[in-house]
Formats: C-alpha cells, structure tokens, sequence
C-alpha cells in the first residue's frame, strides 16, 4: 500500500526526462523530453515519478538521466 503515500514522501532525487520514443507504450501524453521530474520511488527497471497529470506513474529508467547534485 505504499503507493498510496507517494505523493506525501519525500523526494530520493530527480531525473531529467532524456525522450519519450516509447517502443510499446505511449508516454508523449505524460512525459516532456527536457523537463525534471521527483523520483518517488525506484525499482530496478522504474521510476516512479510525479508525472505531467500531476499523479505517480511508473515509467522504465532509459527515458532519464539523473541530474547532478
């Protein structure tokens, strides 16, 4: 049920959205190449982030870079 707080957590660190050339899901809806986004949460796949709808959404690590501190 963890995902039910993401929005509350504090932010592990942000990500820059490097494209959105999705091969199988459509994500040019919720995402913008060039924009930083707070990780929530992160898998080894995902992040999980606060997208462009303004809600946690899962999307896989090759769309990002994280941005240095």
């Amino acid at each position: 049920m963890i995902h039910h707080t993401w929005l509350k957590r504090p932010t592990i660190k942000k990500v820059k959205c490097v494209h959105t050339n999705a091969e199988k899901y459509i994500v040019n809806n919720v995402l913008t190449p060039g924009k930083t986004y707070e990780v929530k949460n992160e898998t080894e796949d995902f992040y999980f982030i606060i997208d462009n709808t303004g809600k946690v959404g899962g999307f896989y690590k090759d769309y990002f870079e994280v941005e240095a501190e």
